[in-house]
C-alpha cells in the first residue's frame, strides 16, 4: 500500500492563497512552493511583489518560485532580476517560450550562467524543450524544468515515457531538478516517485486527498456506501414502488 512517508520524491505546494501555503508550511512533508499568475488572478491578488515579499517573510527556508509577467525580453529579463532579489530561496518561473512562440533560451541562458540567477522554466511539455532548457542551465546555480505532466494527460498522451526520457536528459546536470507539474491526482506523486522524478507541485485540492495513501479500500467503499446512502436520506429522496 502507498504510504506518504516512504516517498523519496519533494513535494512543493502550489497555490497564491496564502492561508492555505502557510498552513502547508507546517507540514514537514512540503519541501518548496510555487505559484503563478493565473492562480493569483483567481483569488484577486493585485500587488503581486507585495503578495510574494509577505509570503518570503513567512516562509523564508525553501525554494519559492514567481513568475516572469511580462512577453518582452529586455523586460523580463529585469523582471527577473528584480524578483530574484527578494529572497535567496527564490526561484524565478522562466516561461519556455513568449507568447508569439519564440523560444526564450538565451533569456534563461542569460539569467543562469551569466546572472546567478536560480531558474524554474515552466510550461515546458516536450523532450525536445527539455534538451534546449538544459544547454541553457548547464554551468549556471541551481535550476528546475518544470514539465506540465497534467496538461500532456489532458491531451491523452501518457506523460510517464517522455518523463522519464526527461530524467535521463537532466540527471547529469547536478544543478537542475526535474518538477512533475500541474498534478491531477493523488497517484500521480506516486508515479513520479516511482521514475525517480525530483520534485512534483500539487495543488491544494490535491494535498487535501493526501491522507487518503494507503487508506483500505474495502473500508473506503463501506464509507463511500454510507456517503451514499446519508446524502438521499438528508435530500428527502424518494422512489415509489408497488407494495412498498
Amino acid at each position: 500500500m502507498p504510504d506518504i512517508k516512504d516517498l523519496n520524491i519533494k513535494i512543493f505546494a502550489d497555490g497564491a492563497v496564502k492561508s492555505e501555503m502557510l498552513d502547508m508550511y507546517d507540514k514537514p512533508y512540503i519541501k518548496g512552493f510555487t505559484t503563478n499568475p493565473s492562480l493569483m488572478r483567481r483569488v484577486g491578488i493585485d500587488d503581486y511583489e507585495l503578495f510574494a515579499t509577505s509570503l518570503i517573510k513567512m516562509i523564508p527556508d525553501r525554494p519559492i518560485s514567481f513568475e516572469v509577467v511580462s512577453n518582452n525580453f529586455d523586460t523580463m529579463y529585469r523582471q527577473a532580476l528584480k524578483i530574484a532579489s527578494w529572497g535567496q530561496n527564490v526561484f524565478v518561473k522562466i516561461l519556455v517560450m513568449n507568447t508569439d512562440g519564440e523560444p526564450l533560451y538565451t533569456l534563461i541562458k542569460m539569467l543562469s550562467q551569466n546572472c546567478g540567477v536560480k531558474v524554474n522554466v515552466t510550461a515546458v511539455m516536450t523532450l525536445d524543450q527539455v534538451i534546449e532548457v538544459i544547454k541553457a542551465v548547464e554551468g549556471g546555480v541551481s535550476s528546475y524544468i518544470s514539465v506540465f505532466a497534467g496538461r500532456i494527460a489532458d491531451t491523452g498522451v501518457d506523460p510517464l515515457p517522455l518523463i522519464s526520457a526527461a530524467l535521463d536528459v537532466v540527471r547529469p546536470v547536478k544543478t537542475t531538478e526535474l518538477v512533475w507539474a500541474s498534478t491531477r491526482e493523488v497517484l500521480n506523486i506516486f508515479q513520479a516517485d516511482a521514475i525517480g522524478c525530483h520534485i512534483i507541485t500539487v495543488p491544494p485540492n490535491i494535498l487535501k486527498k493526501l491522507p487518503l495513501a494507503g487508506k483500505d479500500l474495502e473500508k473506503y467503499s463501506l464509507e463511500t456506501v454510507q456517503g451514499f446512502f446519508n446524502d438521499a436520506l438528508n435530500a428527502g429522496l424518494r422512489i415509489r414502488t408497488i407494495g412498498g
